[in-house]
């Protein structure tokens, strides 16, 4: 082919960067700016001030520009626009809801300092669990043909229903017997459901029935360890009743001409709401038996705001009055708790009732060891041990309700009343697990003494410490007493001899201890924790409470040389055999180090253990680990790499990254971070020397140079590998290694032949192409300042690569290629210049090399017509796509570069037209 009569353009780079500048232009006070605030002129809006008198403000400027927020001052935002053309119905509706929705959380008025029953329902129904059979009475009444009776006339509806009440009574209904525990939960929530369903279709009296019916089921205690989760089941299906009436009753408040207000009094209640409400309590009044009647009256308390100010006040010393006639204690003290629960929840100012209900059940306490309980164990095959516990979730609520905001006064009382009973073990661990913690932590010594003197048969003792511990590590005992709270406590831990009660103590003295002591307590506790749990390897069954104390000692323990000074430490972590849990423990500390770990470190102590616990969750990979689970682990082994550095010792730091290489192959990105922190490593090395090119430094250099070849090819993505080569070939050449550079660059253009049409990227299938060019026209930039080998000819690096380039096989139609083609022109037409655009330092680029040689310069425009005779044929191709050429000739990837502009570009353009 014909040479074209044309050559690159000498460029002057430095003249060009000064015309390129952005000229300076100096700027008046009064003029505008874009970061200046924006005034508004004229606004004659009249505004209403705090005390009520109106003004008009007025401002004027130089600046025409208006404010766009400023019409709203005029009352022409779109959102008053769409106020004032509403519907006033749906308006109505709107408030109604709202106001609803506000007098619902407004008797919710406890801090958030008060722990709801929400919080406690679901350790309730996950701790108290039977594998023995359970029964469930069903209503079976004739429903179809009893739902009409609710359409009968008004002054039937009160007989007819209390005739139904009567008949449900008086035996329809099925007694279902040997449920397992799941098929009681899944009767109970059947019938949850059909309250709601006879609700919506106005079966109000079927509704009633399956309340009356469920309340019954409390007075049931034939499998008594089930009876704490029997009553969270029950009481959810009271809950939904209660509001269900309250939303009835509220919604017949409402009327065309009213809405009640936020805090509204009995004289906003319309008499047909009142009289409903009265029907609903006259009904509750008429069931028989005393369970289910206290039970669901007390789901309707709510109600009485509807008929009178002092209902509520004057209904529950009433209700509490009638809690005293259920002989069974723990029947007793769980209507107490309900009782209390739903006070809080509509009264919680009326404290009388609550301090009855608990002063209440300190008389009737000593029933708990009488006869009739003793007996009903035996016939149970229950244990006093294991019947207590079954108190603590019902005299907690109690206990918590009673002493929420109660003065110091009442506290110190109630706990004196608790010291006066015999057996108060059980009392005792409900006052502390309900009372202020700063109460308990300040009395510590106190609750010491109380608990030494209790008897050992009914509650155990460390169950007693146990909520001790907790209350200690919320809050701080006097300083002078600590100690001696740690010795006590832990004279009575140390001796139990089941394993799964001592852990379950000694976890909550971790804290304590990590709290008020030093690493020398920390390491006392740890080695008993060993001691007692390595026998029999009874660990296995205590990982949850192993894993928490581990993260109790990290948590206070930020001081990483601190921690792993502490002997016991690493031993204690070896208890954690089962891999899964061992690996989570491992996460756990790692995350605390990136954390916490402000300053680089070389400490052996520290860089040994953390070694050991990331080599820990690396060996956890294998084939079925989630890519997910991989970018988590390999996030905190690069974390700890980042975290490591030895100063200017630098071959030891490169040992350390020659050991991290070995320990952490299987994951891709901790490669990949090793990598680039030895590539860092060399160019710091290069900064330091500053130029003491020594045969020790430079040996070093090239060592890392090596580090980077040899790891490389282990890695699976294969642009990975490809940024990688150009990377690393770019650090070698700033470090004056030019055959490790040629080395990386050859590596680089073989690799390119492998890539795929198609890659995965974040789970996807995505074209190669565009990822292609971009690395390719990155390597081109690079190859400008690439010196030529001596024996290997002219751009012998550039001509291999546009081998390569030619021979891939890309997309039928795809301009990828042709747009490489593009940069390689502006190579060329840079390399054709005098002096090259940008250089290494110590590195002479071809511009010094060549001087402008003749030959080299004619070597260059012959690969120019190579090139542009692959640019042209191409072209051939689209002739007939006239509109297309021209679309892609426009295109900035033909136009421009990170290379100057030339004239094989222009003539180009101009053979197109």
């Amino acid at each position: 082919m014909a040479a074209f009569p044309w050559h690159s353009r000498n460029r002057n780079y430095k003249a060009e960067f000064a015309s390129c500048r952005l000229e300076a232009v100096p700027l008046e006070f009064g003029d505008y700016h874009p970061l200046k605030p924006i005034t508004v002129t004229e606004s004659k809006t009249k505004k209403v001030s705090r005390k009520g008198s109106t003004s008009s403000t007025s401002s004027s400027s130089s600046s025409s520009v208006v404010d766009p927020l400023s019409s709203v001052l005029d009352g022409t935002d779109p959102l008053s626009m769409f106020a004032a053309s509403a519907d006033p119905a749906t308006l109505a509706a709107a408030m109604d809801s709202s106001r609803k929705k506000r007098d619902r959380d407004d008797n919710s008025i406890v801090g958030s300092d008060f722990e709801p029953w929400a919080s406690k329902r679901g350790e309730i129904l996950a701790r108290y669990t039977t594998t023995e059979k359970l029964s469930i009475n069903l209503f079976m009444g004739s429903e179809k043909g009893k739902a009409g009776t609710a359409t009968s006339a008004m002054s039937e509806k009160v007989r007819t229903r209390l005739e139904e009440l009567d008949d449900f009574e008086e035996g329809s209904q099925k007694e279902l017997l040997n449920l397992t525990q799941q098929d009681y939960v899944n009767r109970i929530e059947e019938l949850n459901q059909s309250l709601k369903d006879a609700w919506a279709s106005d079966q109000k009296v079927k509704a009633l029935k399956i309340v009356i019916q469920c309340s019954k089921l409390l007075s049931d205690t034939s499998v008594i360890q089930f009876y704490p989760s029997k009553f969270v089941l029950i009481t959810d299906i009271l809950d939904t009743f209660g509001k269900l009436v309250y939303e009835r009753i509220f919604s017949m408040c409402v009327d065309n001409r009213s809405v009640l207000p936020d805090h509204f009094s009995p004289e906003n209640v319309n008499d047909t709401a009142k009289e409903t409400c009265l029907n609903w309590f006259f009904k509750i009044a008429s069931i028989r038996e005393l369970i289910p009647r206290f039970y669901v009256e007390a789901s309707i308390l709510k109600c009485n705001k509807f008929l009178s100010k002092t209902g509520i006040s004057e209904c529950l010393p009433r209700l509490t009055c009638m809690v005293r006639g259920i002989g069974d204690p723990l029947v007793s003290v769980y209507a107490r708790a309900y009782l209390c629960r739903v006070g809080m929840e509509v009264a919680p100012h009326l404290k009388e009732s609550l301090n009855k209900n608990f002063f209440d059940f300190l008389l009737t306490f000593k029933q708990i060891h009488g006869d009739t309980v003793q007996n009903q164990l035996v016939l149970q095959g229950v244990e006093l041990p294991s019947y207590l516990p079954l108190y603590s979730p019902a005299m907690d609520w109690v206990f918590q309700c009673v002493s929420y905001h109660a003065p110091e006064a009442l506290l110190t009382e109630m706990m004196e009343r608790c010291k006066k009973l015999g057996n108060n073990a059980l009392l005792l661990n409900s006052v502390m697990s309900a009372f202020r913690a700063e109460f308990i932590a300040t009395r510590s010594m106190d609750f010491i003494g109380m608990i030494k003197e209790c008897d050992e048969s009914g509650f155990p003792k460390h169950l007693l410490f146990r909520s001790l511990g907790l209350n200690l590590a919320l809050a701080d005992p006097p300083e002078s007493d600590r100690l001696q709270i740690l010795n006590e406590a832990w004279k009575v831990i140390t001796k139990l001899k089941n394993p799964q009660d001592y852990i379950n103590c000694a976890e909550v003295w971790v804290e304590y201890t990590c709290r008020h002591f030093t690493k020398r307590e920390v390491n006392t506790v740890l080695a008993d924790v060993i001691k007692h749990m390595t026998p029999d390897r009874a660990f296995e069954d205590s990982y949850p409470q192993l894993q928490s104390i581990i993260k109790k000692v990290i948590a206070h323990f930020h001081d990483f040389s601190v921690l792993f000074s502490v002997e016991k430490f690493l031993p204690f972590l070896d208890m954690f055999q089962k891999e899964s849990v061992r690996v989570e423990v491992c996460k756990c500390i790692m995350e605390v180090f990136i954390k916490h770990q402000q300053e680089p470190t070389k400490d052996p102590v520290i860089l040994n253990a953390l070694l050991h616990v990331c080599k820990t969750m690396h060996d956890s990979v294998n084939a079925l680990t989630l890519e997910d689970e991989k970018r988590m682990l390999a996030y905190l082994i690069n974390g700890f790499i980042k975290m490591v550095s030895f100063g200017r010792d630098f071959e030891q730091q490169l040992s350390f990254y020659v050991e991290a290489r070995s320990m952490f192959c299987n994951l891709e990105p901790v490669l990949v971070q090793l990598i680039h922190s030895v590539n860092r490593l060399a160019m710091e090395t290069r900064k330091v020397m500053k130029g003491n090119h020594s045969r020790k430094t430079a040996a070093f250099v090239r060592a890392c140079v090596a580090y980077c070849f040899i790891t490389i090819p282990s890695l699976v993505g294969i642009f990975t590998r490809l940024n990688l080569y150009l990377h690393s070939g770019q650090v070698a050449l700033a470090n004056q290694c030019l055959s490790q550079a040629d080395a990386f660059f050859k590596a680089a253009i073989s690799l390119v032949p492998e890539v795929p049409k198609m890659i995965n990227i974040d789970g996807k299938m995505r074209p190669s192409e565009s990822f292609l060019l971009e690395f390719l026209c990155n390597f081109f930039s690079t190859l400008l300042i690439v010196p030529d080998h001596p024996e290997h000819g002219v751009l012998f690096l550039v001509r291999e690569l546009l081998n390569v380039v030619q021979d891939y096989t890309w997309e039928e139609n795809s301009d990828e290629k042709i747009r490489i083609y593009t940069c390689v022109l502006h190579l060329l037409s840079a390399m054709s210049q005098e002096t090259y655009l940008y250089h290494v330092d110590k590195v002479d680029s071809n511009d010094s090399l060549y001087g402008g040689d003749s030959k080299f310069l004619a070597e260059n425009n012959k690969l120019c017509e190579t090139v542009m005779a692959q640019i042209l044929e191409h072209l051939k191709t689209l002739a007939k796509d006239e509109a297309r050429i021209l679309e892609w000739v426009a295109t900035p990837s033909f136009r421009g570069s990170s290379f100057p502009p030339q004239r094989s570009s222009l003539h180009l353009l101009h053979l197109l037209h």
